[in-house]
This record gives structure tokens, sequence and C-alpha cells, in this order.
């Protein structure tokens, strides 16, 4: 059996974790005994930070994962020339990032032997940049996936060697179909590895021609103007659940939305609370009904709609304030 490749991951978020767990010694995946054809040198992850509502400094969920498995760990605040140094020390073969939050270098990119792989959650080349999954859900696909790309200095603009898709569903949020995707890097680098091994996995192209960006999301991306389609607005309230999570003026009270669908029935005035039913909170917009079937108040938990509405009244007729809603994609990346 030829030598395993030497590995280095670079991640921060927890959508890595059932990638890592594939990846570990004792898992079934990569560095399983008996089969080992990568053995993980480190993980790179971003330094400890302040979390929560006691901005208490711990570390994040990759580096928990690392040190219960005894992989050494690294957090440089920047990626310098030593950090290039001890991965040229350590023979490095392959880098693998996976929102990651650091911008890499090109000499740091190339940097490992068979250069830097990324796995990048949307198919591209749609949804190049910070929020893929949350902007494709938000922008009504019915399919999305995570794409092995390499690096280069273009923006999520490498060549790709392989794509696991996901199906998205009606009533799918940004966070059911983030944990698809989790689940799909598995396959797609089960796939990849050997071929990689053997040095004939093959990177195609991305066709510029159909790129699109996505940005950074923010709170201001919550609001909701009802003079738009239903369909439209019920996936971008999924997709933006649940950060930023989009909210609606309810007799004055900011209330949060959790999941909605789209009705076609008639509809009136946009914005008006034309009744209810089993599921949720009927409201009319520009084309349609929107249903709001999960629904929150300020300081209090994520309901029904039929449950919230027991102590929180919204006859028919009231009237739901729109605001302006910002555009979440661009065919160029964002400044």
């Amino acid at each position: 059996m030829p030598e395993p490749l030497k590995l280095v991951f670079m991640g921060s978020d927890p959508i890595a974790l059932p990638l890592l767990d594939w990846l570990a010694p004792t898992g079934s995946g990569l560095m399983g005994e008996g089969s080992a054809t990568a053995r993980l040198l480190a993980v790179y992850t971003q330094p400890d930070r302040p979390a929560g509502r006691g901005q208490k400094v711990e570390p994040g969920p990759i580096k928990q994962w690392a040190l219960a498995h005894g992989v050494p760990v690294r957090q440089p605040e920047k990626l310098s020339d030593e950090e290039r140094a001890w991965l040229t020390a350590q023979e490095a073969d392959v880098a693998l990032v996976m929102a990651y939050g650091h911008l890499l270098s090109e000499a740091f990119i190339a940097t490992p032997r068979l250069g830097t792989l990324n796995l990048h959650a949307s198919h591209l080349p749609k949804y190049r940049g910070a929020s893929p999954i949350q902007t494709a859900v938000a922008c009504g696909e019915i399919e999305t996936g995570v794409a092995l790309m390499r690096i280069v200095k273009k923006l999520d603009a490498g060549p790709v060697a392989d794509v696991e898709r996901v199906g998205v569903a009606p009533l799918d949020t940004a966070l059911d179909v983030e944990r698809k995707l989790a689940a799909a890097c598995v396959p797609l680098l089960a796939r990849a590895w050997p071929r990689l091994c053997e040095s004939t996995l093959a990177f195609t192209p991305q066709e510029e021609a159909r790129a699109s960006y996505c940005r950074r999301l923010v709170k201001e991306d919550g609001r909701i103007d009802f003079a738009a389609p239903a369909p439209a607005l019920a996936a971008r309230i999924n997709g933006l659940f649940p950060w930023p999570g989009c909210s609606v003026e309810i007799n004055g009270v900011g209330v949060r939305v959790g999941l909605a669908d789209a009705l076609s029935d008639k509809t009136g005035e946009p914005g008006t609370v034309v009744g209810l039913d089993a599921e949720g909170l009927l409201v009319a917009t520009g084309d349609g009904i929107l249903r709001l079937r999960k629904l929150q108040r300020p300081g209090g938990r994520l309901l029904p709609a039929s449950e919230f509405l027991r102590g929180f009244a919204a006859v028919k007729g009231t009237c739901l304030p729109s605001q302006t809603m910002s555009s979440l994609v661009s065919p160029q990346p964002f400044r």
C-alpha cells in the first residue's frame, strides 16, 4: 500500500464536523485502521473568540473536535511565512479547506505538494461568496450542492473536480440544507480521494458567464416587502433562518418568522392578514398568499403560528407594514 497523503484541514464552522468524523482515525473514512490513505497532520481553525451572552472565550467546534481526537491544532491570527514554513517542514501533501474564515495567499495555497482544495457549499459557479447556503434557499433553488475545487486568487473561481448534489424541499430552511450539505461532503471526498492519490483527479474550469455572487448577510436582510410574490417571500424567510432571520411587525411588535410557504389563492392588499388556517397565519402579497407557519415574539420561543396566536392577536384585516428588501445576489462580487 502506498504511503498515505499528509493532509491539513482548515475550517472553523460546524458544517465540517460530519466530514471530520469520517476522517477520524477511528472512523470509516480515509484514516480508518487497515485502509489508511490519509494522515491528518493538523487542524487549522480560527483563534478562540468571545461567544454567547456572557462573551466567554471558548474553543470553537472544530478545535473541540480536534482536541477530542488528539489532532494538533493551529490557530494563527494570520497565515504568515511561519505557517508556510511549518507546512513545508511537515511535507504536507494537500490542504483541505471548508468555511475557514481566513483569506489564503497564493504562496500559501501553493505550499502543499498537491495544492489546496476547497469544499464550497454551492453548485458552482452559482453563489460564489460568503452565504451560498442561505442565498440558494432564499432564491428558491430546488437543488444545490457542495463542490470540490482548487483554490485560486479569484473568489471561489477555481476549477471544480466534482459536485455532490442535494435537494431543497419546499419547507427546508437554510439550517436543514446545511445539514444535508454537511453530510454530502463525505461521499464527495470518498469519490475524489482515490483519484487524488493516483494523480488522476481532473478539474474542470467554471463557466464564468454563469457565475453569480452572494455576500455576508446582515440583520437588515430580514426585512419583508409584501408587494413581492408569495413564493419569493417564503423562500427568503426560509433561507434566512436562523440568521439573520426575517421579521414582521404585528400590532407594533416585531415578530420573528421561522418558516413560511406560499399559497396560490387570490390575494388582497399586500401585507393584509386575510385569515388563519391549521398551518399558519395568511397574509396577502403582490401575488398569492404567504403563510407564516412559525412565529416568535421578543423573548419568547419559536412556536407554530396556531399556538403563537392564542396569546397574540392578529385579526383578519390587520395590516403588516412592508420594508424594502436588499438584493442577495449579484453577477459581480459584492464590494
